[in-house]
């Protein structure tokens, strides 16, 4: 009993696809040539499938491919005209390859959601979000060194981050290699003195060049003008001399005590000029086509509300971290009052002016995988798919650098059924356009 029972469903289940299939050859059976049409016939009602407005039939029924009923053809729309056959029928008017163009009612643009916005022109400027690093102007950092070996007497520098003026004096040192040239200095100059009133050319201007020798040895280590002026007015030479700043800014570093012999290897202060810092942005790779030189940029922090800190882009490292995926984008921005410290971390917007372009809302664009489509809501009522070519992204939508004017209306709800519906329309006219033609009945 349960086999035959079974089998009576299966064969129920065949019956239903067969009337199906023959109720579809109907729908779609054309007309025989040759047969007459009265004006009465050319105007009977029609009926046609809310979802599949290609499938038609001349009587009420239900659509082969979705079972829904078939509702009848408002007079004012009549059905779309059968694509011609050939090798464009899978084409749309602008040539998309799989799709075609779509005719709805205005019941059944309600009923889908259909809505449209015009392409509009607009200035077009790419912001893009990132953090970054504050970091000393490496060009404005300063090592101290020594000129000569010698012992530091005392420390005017005696803390990290003291700020100091291009002149003031960094700490006092002794070395007897510099007391030794002092008095060799001493020596030359009384010997230039007696020598110089001789009648003999070669000996007044032996010592001439003699003191002008000592003289450039003590410029030479870093000694001042007016320190060895003073030595000459006193005769005698110092034990100590004081070494000075040779430019402004923060004391970064400090490697030296009281009391510590010194090399002139050794780095004794780092001075950096922080009124104008570097600010290292991280951008992806993927970013880096929106990224040029001298493009404006703006910084700000967390700590500090409101207040924004602009520059430009002046370098783009060559190298990426592979770690992190990210190229670091140095930034020049003045730090006049000193709120900016190095290692801080804030907020980097880069700004890249586009000029006048042609933008699309996102919701616009349908992705296919392979290319970008949009559909142009036409005058007539018909929905005409077109290919798209899209450059940067907006916060509003894309950039579009090809296949569209400015004025053209493009669908921005129910694409996606509308991509569905165009495709299935193309695959169909490709179907009926490459099927053999039914032979005629035979005379009996």
């Amino acid at each position: 009993m349960q086999r035959y029972t079974q089998r009576w469903m299966i064969a129920v289940v065949v019956a239903g696809v067969l009337l199906a299939g023959f109720g579809w050859t109907g729908c779609r059976q054309a007309t025989p040539p040759g047969a007459a049409t009265s004006a009465a016939a050319a105007h009977a009602l029609r009926y046609h499938c809310p979802m599949h407005p290609t499938i038609v039939s001349d009587t009420p029924g239900d659509c082969p491919i979705c079972g829904m009923a078939l509702v009848p053809i408002p007079p004012q729309a009549p059905p779309a005209p059968a694509t011609p056959a050939g090798p464009a029928a899978s084409r749309g008017a602008d040539g998309v390859a799989g799709r075609s163009v779509v005719t709805l009612s205005a019941e059944r643009r309600s009923l889908l959601g259909v809505r449209s916005e015009p392409v509009r022109a607009q200035r077009i400027e790419k912001s893009l979000r990132t953090v970054g690093r504050v970091a000393p102007d490496e060009r404005r950092l300063a090592h101290f060194h020594t000129r000569f070996e010698g012992t530091v007497e005392h420390l005017y520098v005696d803390y990290t981050g003291m700020f100091v003026k291009k002149g003031d004096p960094l700490l006092s040192i002794y070395s007897p290699e510099l007391v030794a040239t002092q008095q060799e200095y001493l020596l030359a100059l009384k010997a230039q003195k007696q020598l110089g009133a001789s009648a003999i050319p070669s000996v007044a201007q032996g010592g001439a060049n003699l003191l002008e020798a000592a003289r450039q040895r003590l410029l030479q280590w870093d000694v001042r003008a007016e320190d060895i002026a003073e030595m000459e007015r006193t005769g005698t030479p110092k034990r100590t001399f004081d070494l000075y700043a040779e430019v402004s800014g923060y004391v970064v570093q400090k490697n030296v005590v009281h009391g510590m012999r010194v090399m002139p290897s050794e780095t004794l202060f780092d001075i950096s000029d922080l009124s104008r810092l570097w600010v290292m942005a991280d951008v992806y790779d993927t970013d880096l086509g929106v990224v040029r030189l001298g493009m404006p940029a703006e910084v700000s922090l967390s700590s500090v509300p409101g207040r924004v800190w602009r520059g430009t882009v002046t370098n783009i490292s060559p190298t990426l971290d592979d770690k992190t995926r990210t190229i670091k984008v140095r930034i020049e921005v003045a730090n006049q009052d000193g709120v900016l410290k190095p290692d801080m971390f804030g907020d980097v917007w880069l700004r890249n002016d586009l000029g006048m372009g042609l933008v699309v809302p996102e919701s616009a664009v349908v992705d296919t995988g392979d290319r970008l489509l949009v559909f142009l809501d036409r005058p007539d009522g018909s929905l005409e798919p077109r290919e798209i070519q899209t450059g940067v992204k907006l916060a509003d939508g894309y950039q579009v650098l090809k296949g569209l004017a400015k004025g053209d209306r493009v669908v921005t709800a129910a694409n996606f059924l509308l991509d569905s519906e165009s495709s299935l329309k193309a695959a169909l006219s490709a179907i009926k356009a490459s099927s053999p033609a039914a032979p005629a009945p035979e005379k009996r």
